[in-house]
């Protein structure tokens, strides 16, 4: 569950329950075993899942538009937890926006320390083209960073038309983004091990 106090025209996460992530996981863990099922004795299936609680983490975040990406931060950090992975193992670093995020992912993946990165902001539409620019070229440079660096780095930046629907994404009607991505790089993580 997420409260939101809107006192003094800013927006605060009170309190987040990661409910839904339990429920993927669930979800996951049911589907792996029909296809296990299914699979006996035909195409060899590799897959990732979710015990990867020894793997380091980067979280690079966005400080633009904070009042939701903090949501998306809590929901990752949050997820992941959820998942066995201890405080010591999760870093995060703090960037002024998303154009700003690629290259210090990139940094952050040649120190060679991390299993994942995740990478989390929110580009909102406005009455100029900087939306187009600022979100394809963060989009852009993350997805070509992860084919370079081979690791998983997964996209956690919202790219909306509305506040609105920035904040529905970080934690109240339509989930938590910042748990989906976290979901994605203990997975990717898993699968990158098992490919080894």
């Amino acid at each position: 569950m997420i409260a939101i106090d809107l006192g003094s025209n800013t927006l605060r996460v009170l309190e987040y329950d990661c409910t839904a992530c339990i429920q993927v996981s669930e979800y996951q863990k049911t589907v792996k075993t029909a296809h296990t099922n299914k699979e006996k004795n035909m195409t060899k299936t590799i897959e990732g899942d979710f015990s990867v609680s020894t793997a380091k983490f980067a979280i690079v975040v966005a400080r633009f538009n904070a009042f939701v990406v903090e949501g998306l931060l809590n929901g990752a950090i949050d997820t992941l937890k959820r998942h066995g992975v201890a405080d010591e193992n999760i870093t995060i670093v703090r960037v002024p926006g998303a154009f700003e995020m690629p290259l210090a992912t990139q940094k952050v993946a040649r120190q060679g320390e991390f299993d994942a990165i995740i990478t989390l902001g929110a580009v909102i539409r406005g009455g100029t083209p900087h939306f187009d620019f600022v979100a394809g070229e963060c989009a852009s440079g993350i997805s070509k960073l992860a084919m370079e660096e081979s690791m998983p780095i997964v996209f956690g930046v919202l790219t909306t038309d509305t506040i609105e629907q920035a904040i529905e994404r970080s934690g109240t009607k339509a989930g938590n983004k910042g748990a989906d991505v976290a979901m994605s790089a203990m997975e990717m993580v898993s699968l990158m091990r098992k490919l080894s």
